[in-house]
């Protein structure tokens, strides 16, 4: 059964957020709160942390996984950038986008694009995701909580602790947004807009 932790929205309890990291770092899987919607995560480096996410959503290997950064310099380390790219993500972030671009040798090849070599990197605007991420002191392996054959991402943390409380180890309950990303291609010559969702993608069009 997962453990269902409530994490203050405001001041996130240090005690459970080491708690939670803990669990990552034992190649847990949790489902947590974004900006966006509720995402499942894992920690980077964590194999059946990634097959799991894969079976969970039904996933093949063309799908972008997203690591959730803290910030801009963390962001940095995992991908490609440059100038002009990097002004238009600056711009935007924290924030719900997700951007697809070419991953650098410190992301694990079991989570790039099979042909493309990219990864999607993103930022949260969001207190107890932030708070998660500065504990763990890497990106979290993340995907959106979109299950197959539902068209919309979930969004409440009892429903989710309902659904698969058999096949993750923890759900954070907590506030979330109710779109998901905004997901921009930023491999190319030009800007690719993959998927409309809360980040307004008029600046990339």
């Amino acid at each position: 059964m997962a453990r269902f932790l409530d994490v203050h929205p405001d001041n996130p309890q240090p005690r459970l957020l080491q708690q939670i990291v803990s669990m990552l770092r034992d190649d847990s899987l949790i489902a947590y709160p974004t900006d966006s919607c509720y995402a499942l995560g894992c920690q980077l480096g964590s194999r059946p942390g990634l097959e799991r996410i894969r079976d969970i959503r039904k996933l093949d290997d063309r799908h972008h996984f997203t690591l959730m950064c803290r910030d801009f310099a963390q962001l940095g380390q995992f991908v490609q950038i440059s100038n002009s790219v990097f002004r238009l993500v600056k711009a935007v972030t924290p924030g719900s986008y997700t951007f697809i671009l070419p991953a650098s040798p410190e992301v694990p090849r079991r989570l790039l694009h099979p042909k493309k070599r990219t990864v999607g990197v993103r930022i949260p605007e969001h207190t107890v995701t932030q708070a998660l991420l500065a504990e763990l002191g890497e990106p979290l392996l993340s995907s959106t909580l979109l299950l197959p054959g539902q068209d919309e991402p979930m969004t409440q943390g009892w429903e989710i602790k309902e659904l698969l409380d058999h096949q993750v180890d923890a759900v954070i309950d907590g506030e979330c947004g109710v779109e998901p990303t905004t997901v921009v291609d930023l491999s190319g010559d030009e800007p690719e807009i993959l998927r409309v969702g809360a980040g307004d993608p008029a600046r990339f069009e």
